[in-house]
């Protein structure tokens, strides 16, 4: 037999387990296809009930999973999952099975899409709206190879909210290039989608006189079926386009310049494979529309989807209920701090707006929803539009807040450099999730804010020690500031000091002596002063005297308390969990050297290098930012440097 002639085996893999990779879905008929899709539904069950995880979106699309590695040929053909946090079995089916029990821990699996960890993730992501772009610039790197993979974006009806979809579709569309987008449409972000989009699309799927005609188009006289003359096909083409245009659906997308196809359903995988194979004969973009259900399969997470998105594991996987004691001592999380504070300011000044960008439940602004839903915002996934739509509320005297992720944020730095700042509107940006956040990883690591929001000029910068800080500051920004404020603070539970019911005000730019000492001042912000205080405890017992500073503020930096400490003491150390390049210790630096006082100066921060994924204790351990590995530099270093 000569070497060129393939070899087709005929054995159908019909059990998840014989799978290895893609090209063990190849041969299987639709039933077996299915048969896999519900194996890896339970193995997905399985593995978020015991380490946690994205759930709902996942469970979302998998068939449309199983029936895109049945049709097309990974790594050759590029899939792009927008965001990622559904390509769970994308990465079981393609070799990645015995891993995924590693998913998000230290050491092991990313919990999205990442090009270093296997040739079929052919695009990071994490965060929403860039699948249409990165996959336009594929298609253009094919196109100008002169090769024929095929390039797919898989993006959901959530980041389609977002501005950056729109515009790579509108120059997807002038390209005329070969890209599929799958519109996988659930209704849903982490909470309910938004907009204008959302009721488009939820036209097109109850459109009963269209989907009969799309059904009559697709199944009984079908453009793709090879019989047809060419007649024929410029025929059935003209009907179905007049069709479009007269009853609207597919009408935006395909003013865009895509072909519209759909809906169907995402779950039927017969209807999902037709679909698939029939779009890889399209030599031009196209939207494909399916319609799922996110959660699908697992009752709970159909129910109560928002709160499935992801879930930090231990419960049952019939019925959801939870296996772990619910641990009642813990504090509340700072962002529900955030939430409560904000709601009690808010009943009190009818000028303060609420702002998210798909973020309800994620920065506790669902608080604000229920209590005041006529100044509460949900723009969708849309960062940028946020921060200018709160600058415009601004402009006409109200106060907006606008709650976002810091690692979001980073999306809209020109609208708040070039909207807010440079107008010196009152925009106060609550930035949640600032510093390291764990199994999430890089992708949404807190860990820039500081350095770039530093190089804003007029923006005032706080970072809250404990709660009552956090609602102090907010206050603070609320009532005694005019221009744009930014108040950062971590993920998870607060320090657990009791809250006082009333608000206080805090002195702009100034910090705060916590304990007293000679030869070492530790400075530091946010809830890093309560390490400080444990590194200086240990240092205590090594014999240097240290001085522990809340500074609370990074900009107006109290340059009057750093003169005096440096009057007082030896040696500056700063620790922020935030970059190493341009934050608190970078200030710190340049006005010493401004002022010509020569003091040894340590900076203890974050790396110059993207951190990975784990528990954020052994991210802690891996950068030396443990109290122990503290301890021991700053000790070195007072040692190196005592004169």
């Amino acid at each position: 037999m000569p070497d060129s002639i393939p070899v087709h085996h005929t054995k159908h893999i019909t059990t998840l387990s014989e799978i290895r990779s893609p090209e063990d879905l190849k041969n299987l008929t639709i039933p077996e296809l299915q048969t896999v899709a519900d194996e890896c539904r339970k193995e997905v069950i399985k593995l978020v009930s015991e380490n946690g995880g994205h759930f709902a979106s996942t469970l979302g699309v998998v068939e449309l999973t199983v029936a895109l590695h049945h049709v097309y040929s990974t790594p050759r053909d590029k899939i792009i999952w927008d965001v990622g946090h559904q390509a769970y079995v994308h990465k079981i089916l393609t070799g990645r099975k015995e891993r995924m029990q590693t998913n998000r821990q230290y050491g092991g699996l990313a919990g999205f899409p990442r090009i270093s960890e296997s040739p079929h993730d052919a695009f990071g992501t994490g965060h929403a709206s860039t699948s249409i772009s990165a996959a336009a610039g594929m298609a253009a790197a094919r196109d100008l190879a002169g090769t024929n993979e095929k390039v797919i974006a898989v993006i959901g009806d959530g980041s389609m909210t977002g501005g950056m979809a729109f515009e790579a579709m509108n120059h997807l569309g002038d390209l005329k290039s070969d890209v599929l987008v799958i519109l996988n449409d659930n209704q849903m972000a982490i909470s309910p989608s938004t907009g204008g989009l959302k009721t488009h699309l939820v036209n097109i799927t109850l459109n009963k006189t269209y989907n009969k005609a799309r059904k009559f188009i697709w199944q009984s006289i079908s453009l793709f079926n090879n019989d047809l003359g060419k007649t024929a096909k410029t025929a059935v083409r003209k009907i179905e386009e007049g069709f479009k245009a007269a009853l609207t659906p597919g009408a935006f997308f395909e003013a865009l310049g895509l072909r519209y196809f759909g809906p169907i359903d995402g779950h039927n995988m017969e209807q999902l494979v037709k679909a698939l194979k029939e779009m890889q004969s399209l030599p031009h973009p196209k939207l494909l529309h399916i319609i799922t259900t996110k959660g699908k399969g697992f009752k709970p997470a159909e129910e109560n989807q928002s709160k499935w998105h992801a879930h930090s594991g231990g419960f049952d996987t019939v019925t959801g209920k939870s296996l772990k004691a619910a641990d009642t001592s813990l504090p509340p999380k700072y962002q529900e701090v955030f939430g409560e504070a904000l709601v009690e300011l808010a009943l009190k000044d009818s000028k303060i707006t609420a702002i998210t960008a798909a973020m309800p439940s994620g920065t506790s602004l669902d608080l604000f929803q229920n209590a005041l839903p006529n100044r509460f915002y949900d723009v969708g996934i849309a960062e940028p539009h946020a921060v200018t739509f709160a600058a415009g509320q601004a402009a006409q005297g109200y106060k907006p807040v606008c709650a976002i992720y810091s690692t979001f944020l980073q999306r809209a730095f020109d609208q708040l450099m070039h909207d807010v700042a440079q107008q010196k509107l009152h925009v106060v940006f609550a930035i949640d999730r600032a510093g390291l956040v764990g199994e999430d990883g890089p992708t949404h690591h807190g860990a820039f804010d500081l350095s770039w929001l530093h190089a804003v000029p007029g923006l005032v910068i706080m970072a809250p020690a404990n709660e009552q800080e956090l609602r102090d500051m907010l206050y603070t920004a609320l009532n005694d500031i005019n221009g744009p404020v930014a108040i950062r603070y971590p993920r998870g539970n607060g320090t657990g000091i009791t809250l006082r019911k009333n608000f206080s005000s805090i002195p702009i730019g100034k910090g705060e002596i916590v304990r007293s000492g000679n030869g070492l001042a530790l400075l530091a912000m946010g809830p890093l002063v309560g390490k400080a205080l444990e590194v200086a405890a240990v240092l205590q017992e090594e014999g240097i005297d240290t001085t522990v500073v809340n500074m609370r503020f990074l900009k107006p930096l109290d340059t009057g308390l750093i003169d005096e400490l440096a009057s007082n003491t030896t040696h500056f150390a700063v620790i922020e969990e935030n970059s190493l390049i341009g934050g608190l210790g970078s200030a710190v630096i340049d006005h010493l050297n401004s002022a010509g006082l020569n003091r040894p100066v340590l900076k203890i921060a974050l790396p110059d290098a993207f951190v990975t994924h784990g528990h954020i204790d052994d991210l802690y351990r891996e950068i030396g930012f443990d109290t122990p590995a503290m301890t021991e530099k700053i000790k070195r270093f007072y040692r190196e440097t005592e004169r």
